[in-house]
């Protein structure tokens, strides 16, 4: 099936994401983090390393791995507030969705019976939010793991596989992969995809906004998909100087 090749923001062709920028050691208290950049999206992901787990787990010799996201005020071109007490049904949800994530590509068995809470603040959001906090959380969480490595509390880094997470969509008809917001505001189908570094899906989601989509439809938004994760699969290991 042929793709259209029409130029988006950016001059941007359908099947082309937006420039990715991963930059290790942001936070240099933190045990991990990074700082992802997927065009003007920007967000900030910090791990922190817990010698306990929760209540429910304790006594089982398995570790845990959790994720937290906030978009700040001023991430937006207006002013959002800030959640305080109960959080936002669509911030827990993308909490959830990342903690599923790395725990996917995780062994907690070997692990052991500590917690690593992944911490993602969107500093400028221009669609796009959810799937760099992936991206960006696998590379402070590798990075803490590593440390765990180094100081001799595991052998080997506890990390099964990559994990990298990437939008697609379809606009005026048209799939198009890495949906900026005003693509994604405006999108008659919005899909998110999470994928390993062999190939193998994690999660996807997608729905037709007022709008159905065909089987073929669907196998070209997940061949762009592929395409995309493979390039922020690379970007992951050029940010963290290793062969994973």
């Amino acid at each position: 099936m042929s793709r259209p090749t029409r130029l988006r923001s950016g001059n941007r062709s359908t099947t082309e994401q937006r420039p990715v920028k991963i930059k290790t050691g942001y936070v240099p208290d933190a045990e991990g983090s990074a700082l992802v950049e997927t065009g003007n999206t920007v967000v900030m992901c910090a791990a922190t390393i817990e010698s306990r787990v929760p209540p429910w787990m304790r006594g089982k010799g398995t570790g845990w791995v959790t994720a937290e996201y906030s978009m700040l005020p001023r991430s937006t071109p207006e002013r959002i507030r800030r959640e305080r007490g109960k959080i936002g049904g669509r911030t827990q949800e993308i909490q959830r969705l990342i903690g599923r994530s790395l725990r996917s590509v995780t062994d907690l068995a070997a692990l052991g019976e500590i917690s690593i809470l992944l911490d993602c603040d969107v500093l400028r959001a221009d669609g796009g939010t959810r799937t760099a906090s992936i991206t960006g959380a696998y590379v402070a969480l590798h990075e803490a793991l590593s440390g765990l490595v180094k100081t001799g509390i595991t052998k080997s880094i506890p990390i099964k596989d990559q994990i990298a997470a990437i939008s697609v969509g379809i606009v005026e008809g048209v799939a198009m992969l890495d949906l900026d917001y005003s693509e994604d505001s405006v999108a008659d189908v919005d899909m998110n995809i999470v994928m390993t570094g062999n190939g193998e899906f994690v999660e996807i989601q997608g729905s037709g906004e007022e709008a159905t989509f065909s089987p073929e439809q669907l196998a070209e938004m997940l061949g762009l998909a592929e395409t995309g994760i493979h390039n922020l699969l690379k970007a992951q290991r050029t940010a963290l100087n290793t062969k994973i």
